[in-house]
């Protein structure tokens, strides 16, 4: 038995980070901007806020700042209960670009942040419509490096993942074993695969006219990976999508440490899987028992053994790529290995959490699983 799991892990893992090894081919920074745009695009920015004073403002001075285009800000204040309103209002009295909304009512059947987004992509007036978080800040030239490359590559979508600031060695490892996990995507999406689609909520940047023509938010009303969805609904119209990582472009102050990144993404995992059992089991369960074995494997003295543990140090590899690119000291690269059995058991505990409370709690609402599945884009 030992020794078929020892085969099986080994197999499994060594098969993975081969994978992202060549997937990696395809996963990098925004390219800095060339040359100049040969207009100043309009671009709506929408940030869906919930109680987020203490960073905020700094979020939307950011955006204020962009080069190279002309910004309106849509910041909407999702039935907020701190100072975040008077700090919109002083703002949209201090730049005439900043036009602040607020939500006081959720709807029946929509989710909280895809109704704040709704309400304020639809009163956008920008070529194009940029989603991101409240507390994200974006380096002043990046929505017009990001625009020059849709217009290079005639593209439609451009998605940026979140960059963090981890407080501890072990959370940057998480983060690159996550974007390790996420190479093929990025992968087919920058390949044109006819199923390719990724998307973030920290950088969703879409024409205008095609956030329109796919039905926007009102189709992704009940999608918790709302920025994920948004691209498989690009993809599916014929449009095109870039992916990058983030890096400093786009700095969130979210996940700093392994326990609050596993308390972050316990909505989201398991309705990243569609809410599937089944691939909630394995990612979450086999994969864990993987992982014991190719940690244990090396004490049993066998040649299995060590290969089972040889193939999950291979994971620092591909690691040691991503942390180049991000500008990371290695030492997370060299963690990485360790913390795949977090990434795993965020999984597995984001699926029994919503399968506990049947359904999930997201800014103070609960939404039931059944409305959820039902009200999904598959």
């Amino acid at each position: 038995m030992l020794k078929l799991l020892f085969s099986a892990a080994s197999l499994i893992f060594l098969f993975r980070w081969l994978q992202g090894l060549y997937c990696l081919r395809w996963v990098h920074r925004l390219p800095s901007l060339r040359q100049p745009l040969g207009h100043r695009p309009r671009v709506s920015v929408v940030v869906a806020a919930r109680d987020e004073e203490t960073r905020v403002e700094q979020t939307l001075r950011h955006i204020l700042a962009q080069e190279h285009i002309d910004v309106e800000v849509i910041p909407v204040s999702d039935r907020g209960r701190d100072g975040t309103d008077c700090i919109l209002e002083q703002l949209a009295l201090e730049d005439c670009r900043v036009h602040p909304k607020r939500v006081d009512v959720l709807p029946e059947y929509w989710l909280g942040k895809c109704y704040a987004c709704h309400v304020g992509a639809s009163s956008a007036t920008g070529d194009w419509i940029l989603f991101s978080d409240a507390d994200c800040w974006i380096k002043r030239d990046v929505i017009a490096r990001a625009i020059a490359i849709a217009q290079r590559e005639n593209v439609d979508h451009i998605a940026l993942t979140p960059g963090v600031t981890p407080q501890t060695f072990p959370a940057a490892a998480w983060h690159i074993a996550f974007l390790i996990s996420l190479a093929d995507w990025f992968a087919r999406v920058n390949q044109d695969k006819p199923n390719g689609h990724l998307g973030s909520g920290a950088f969703n940047l879409i024409r205008t006219f095609l956030y329109k023509e796919v039905g926007g938010y009102e189709a992704l009303r009940l999608s918790v990976v709302d920025d994920i969805k948004l691209s498989r609904l690009v993809r599916r119209a014929g449009g095109r999508t870039r992916a990058f990582i983030g890096g400093d472009d786009v700095e969130c102050h979210w996940g700093v440490t392994v326990p609050s990144i596993t308390k972050i993404v316990e909505k989201n995992f398991f309705a990243g899987l569609d809410y599937r059992i089944v691939q909630g089991i394995f990612y979450g369960v086999v994969l864990s028992i993987c992982w014991v074995a190719c940690i244990l494997g090396p004490f049993t003295g066998s040649i299995l053994g060590f290969c089972a543990g040889g193939s999950l140090l291979f994971s620092a590899i591909p690691a040691t790529i991503i942390c180049k690119r991000l500008g990371w000291p290695l030492r997370g690269a060299a963690f990485t290995p360790f913390v795949f059995i977090a990434v795993f058991y965020a999984m597995l505990n984001s699926m029994v959490v919503t399968l506990r409370q049947q359904g999930i709690r997201w800014r103070d609402t609960f939404y039931p699983l059944e409305m959820l599945r039902n009200g999904n884009v598959p």
